[in-house]
């Protein structure tokens, strides 16, 4: 049995004069959560679609459990949830349910699919007549019910308020606990950080960074220096050494920064008074910016060679 869940050999797909994948080399192995950061257009719905056998790749070739996606789709080896996935109006939520899984060998007993995706007061209730957020607990429940290996999950809390999100996380760390692979598309990086033990970064269809969030914030080296400004000018802040961004929101500034001590000791030089400092951390945001995820440009034709990886890839340090 391969311990690669989804490999990813120098794949390149074009649309027209756009370059959407671009010698992508990427290999997600068995047991991992990987979340796929990036701007729009920075490829990461192509390379969704890659995976599921939508779209098949103009060069390279893409494996999902040693064979190609249609077969693994198929066979219900991964299961997909997407922001638009039609579902069945008119009929309950289970017999949706029931449905889908009397489709698969090994399905996930219903029962056990309404208590998974938080639906099991909500059984006999009309598929047209769910919330957005509920409708997207749905599209879990499908998306696992044939028991896949891997889940691909494609802005999956869309739609949902904060307490319906936490819940689905939980979900989904019991549905990944037992060694299933889960990747997912996101824009809201607090997901990403908090959830996946891997991080894939895609800008203009190639991986610019790949690790643990814990590294992509170390290697993006900003860290944040916090004060209250109170009525003093903000004046000659984004002078300061090291800083590479000032903000000011209401009476606190923030500062970015590259060498924290130096900011911090200029900064005390500078202001007779810092009320309120503190220094924290480097936020995802930060680091995926400064990584180049934040590119909102169409992917261009562009050498497969220009630039190295910010961090290695799986296949480096294995």
């Amino acid at each position: 049995m391969t311990e690669v869940a989804v490999d990813f050999r120098g794949v390149r797909k074009e649309f027209g004069d756009v370059l959407a994948i671009d010698a992508l080399d990427l290999e997600i192995r068995r047991g991992e959560t990987v979340a796929l950061l990036g701007a729009n257009g920075a490829g990461k719905s192509t390379a969704v679609s890659l995976m599921l056998g939508i779209l098949a790749p103009d060069a390279g070739e893409v494996r999902v459990l040693g064979e190609p996606p249609d077969r693994a789709v198929a066979r219900g080896r991964i299961g997909v949830m997407l922001q638009d996935g039609g579902l069945m109006p008119g009929v309950s939520v289970a017999s949706m349910l029931a449905l889908v899984t009397s489709m698969y060998s090994t399905p996930r007993p219903v029962g056990q699919l309404l208590v998974e995706a938080g639906l099991a007061h909500l059984a006999s209730r009309r598929v047209d007549r769910l919330s957005g957020g509920q409708t997207q607990r749905l599209r879990f429940a499908v998306a696992v019910a044939g028991n896949p290996d891997v889940l691909v999950l494609d802005e999956p809390t869309a739609a949902m308020d904060a307490e319906s999100r936490r819940s689905f996380w939980a979900h989904i760390r019991s549905f990944a606990a037992d060694g299933r692979t889960v990747i997912f598309a996101t824009h809201y990086l607090r997901e990403a950080d908090d959830v996946a033990d891997r991080i894939v970064v895609l800008a203009a269809g190639r991986s610019v960074a790949d690790g643990t969030p814990v590294q992509l914030k170390t290697v993006a080296g900003a860290r944040t220096v916090r004060f209250t400004l109170g009525d003093e000018s903000d004046a000659g802040l984004d002078r300061l050494p090291g800083v590479t961004v000032a903000e000011v929101h209401g009476t606190t500034a923030a500062l970015r920064t590259v060498d924290v001590e130096r900011t911090v000791r200029a900064l005390l030089a500078a202001r007779e008074h810092v009320p309120d400092l503190e220094v924290g951390g480097a936020e995802l945001e930060d680091a995926v910016i400064a990584l180049g995820g934040s590119s909102r440009t169409a992917p261009s034709r562009r050498s497969p060679h220009e630039g190295p990886d910010v961090l290695p890839t799986r296949g480096d340090d294995r």
